[in-house]
């Protein structure tokens, strides 16, 4: 039987447990969702007497009087004697290139006589008010008749009949533009649009498709656009470093089993799930959505596979030569191996750094590495302000975060060489201490590759666009389903990324498609913008160089203030 001092010390570790679990539960449903720094991680700790080494309430406040220099100028109290930050100036003028329906507006009869000067006179049209209204005129649908004459010979049957040669349609008749195709895609897979809400669109001018007819159509441009999405994919792996990361999205179980090649790889590993589903009598499948991002090559390109087996990312880079960066999946490791030197394995630093942002004991501990974590990113942020690449990247990774590193090791082989026990073995600390010591390779690979960022931050920010579909999609209705969800999201994502016209480039690449083109380099996003100059989003560049000028902002005004401490 267990005496009564080993019950105790279960139930305090149980307990102990149930608090850390609360506040992980408080953090993601009330916390910060972004991952901005603020200059003290402790700073909302109150240490009431019973931690280890934390600071004692007093002092915490003092810290936080310190960090109210921290507070943004514009968001400074004016009655507390702050200055708001003068807004620019913006222009509410429309764009010139819209068309304008001018109306003269009159004043009544009576007002154009005075009563004591008779007729007024009518001033210039240059000294008129001029208020300009921006009108909405939902979109205008057009049914274009082509007739095609006939020749034939006169009685003379064995001839024939001479026509013109009808163009090939998405759909069979030809009865659909790429521009009706184009606002489907677009609406599903920009705007995240359901096809019932688009039907509901479709209605408001005048003509209302059945869902089934709005899926034909994108079946119909997905066989459409497979080759060029191949031919993306062999572009994105020339790249030198290519992002890889990966979500969950639900996978409707089918009625019928579709017939499987169990020659194929792929096809026999989603033969297995299903027939796993089906004996554990499950409605759907928890398949997974990978992203894969270029580095220098600015393509995305996501794919579909029923589970998060390696078999999807193995058959991606089968032939493949450089780094994969990702979080520290053993599927990437395996393929490292297995690629005989031909693949290496780089590391998210964001995500070693969230493992000690996530701890709820060892404050001080937690605190020394957070400040270390927020030096590296200070001097990577340091290094893009200053525009630096290539070998002069790479010197000034060496010159500072070198010996941010070399820190983090000497207390890694502190705290091993220590004959006291100093950190609990089974602590979520110890664990983000051996996720950093595993892993170090891979975390520090950056240091001697300027091609390689910090982290993987931007390929998960693609997750985004695979939550918000599943948010409103909820599933994919088939295997075949999730690879054409997959294949519009290569296509519409990298014309995002390289600031397109969504639309226009979509309709224009159906439409070259369509009629047949095979040279698939001008429809490269880049090329294409070269060629379409009017369809590039100037204002996504002005908005980014917005952004990275306050976050830099923000870093400097953190780097001050930890100067004066």
């Amino acid at each position: 039987m267990l005496r009564e001092k080993d019950i105790r010390r279960q139930l305090e570790e149980k307990k102990r447990q149930l608090e850390k679990d609360y506040l992980q539960l408080f953090r993601e449903r009330f916390g910060r969702k972004s991952e901005r720094y603020i200059a003290d991680p402790d700073q909302l700790r109150i240490d009431f007497g019973n931690t280890d080494d934390g600071a004692d309430a007093a002092e915490g406040l003092g810290q936080a009087v310190e960090e109210a220099d921290l507070i943004p100028a514009h968001q400074t109290s004016a009655a507390a004697g702050g200055r708001r930050q003068p807004k620019k100036k913006k222009s509410n003028a429309f764009p010139a290139h819209l068309p304008r329906v001018e109306t003269i507006v009159d004043v009544p009869e009576d007002a154009k006589v005075c009563p004591q000067h008779g007729q007024k006179t009518l001033l210039p049209e240059s000294m008129w008010d001029v208020r300009e209204k921006l009108v909405l005129i939902p979109a205008t649908l057009e049914v274009h008749v082509s007739k095609y004459k006939k020749y034939a010979c006169s009685n003379q049957p064995q001839c024939g009949i001479a026509s013109a040669q009808r163009p090939t349609g998405i759909v069979e008749g030809d009865k659909y533009d790429t521009s009706v195709a184009t606002q489907i895609i677009t609406h599903k897979y920009g705007y995240f649009l359901t096809l019932y809400r688009m039907q509901d669109m479709f209605a408001l001018s005048g003509w209302t498709p059945g869902r089934s007819l709005l899926l034909n159509i994108l079946q119909g441009c997905h066989f459409i656009i497979e080759p060029l999405i191949a031919y993306f994919k062999q572009q994105l792996l020339r790249d030198r470093v290519i992002a890889c990361d990966d979500t969950g999205t639900t996978l409707l179980y089918p009625k019928v089993l579709p017939d499987f090649d169990l020659s194929d790889r792929r096809q026999a590993r989603a033969a297995e799930v299903y027939q796993k589903a089906l004996k554990e009598n499950k409605s759907s499948i928890n398949a997974k959505t990978w992203a894969y991002r270029g580095q220098t090559v600015k393509l995305n390109l996501f794919d579909f596979t029923v589970s998060r087996h390696r078999d999807g990312p193995e058959l991606f880079f089968e032939d493949y030569s450089g780094t994969i960066l990702g979080d520290c999946w053993h599927g990437f490791e395996f393929i490292a191996i297995e690629s005989d030197g031909k693949i290496l394995r780089a590391a998210c630093n964001s995500h070693a750094r969230r493992k000690f942002e996530q701890l709820t004991d060892y404050p001080a501990a937690r605190k020394k590495w957070m400040d270390w974590f927020w030096e590296l990113y200070d001097f990577e942020s340091e290094a893009k302000e200053q525009g630096l690449v290539g070998d002069a990247l790479l010197a000034h990774r060496r010159a500072h975060q070198r010996a941010v590193w070399d820190q983090m090791k000497t207390e890694l082989v502190s705290i091993e060489s220590r004959t006291e026990q100093v950190v609990l073995p089974k602590s979520d600390f110890r664990k983000a201490l051996n996720y950093v010591q595993n892993h170090w390779a891979e975390l520090t690979r950056y240091l001697d590759d300027a091609d390689l960022p910090l982290d993987n931050n931007e390929c998960e920010q693609l997750m985004r666009t695979v939550a918000l579909g599943r948010k409103n999609w909820m599933f994919a209705g088939s295997l075949l389903g999730g690879e054409r969800n997959s294949a519009f999201l290569s296509l519409v994502s990298s014309a995002h990324r390289n600031d397109l016209d969504v639309w226009a480039y979509v309709n224009d690449v159906l439409s070259r498609l369509l009629a047949g083109e095979t040279d698939y380099a001008p429809l490269l996003p880049w090329h294409w913008a070269a060629e379409h100059p009017d369809s590039v989003r100037i204002y996504r560049k002005a908005e980014r160089e917005d952004k990275a000028a306050r976050k830099r902002k923000r870093r400097q005004k953190r780097r001050s203030h930890l100067r004066r401490r």
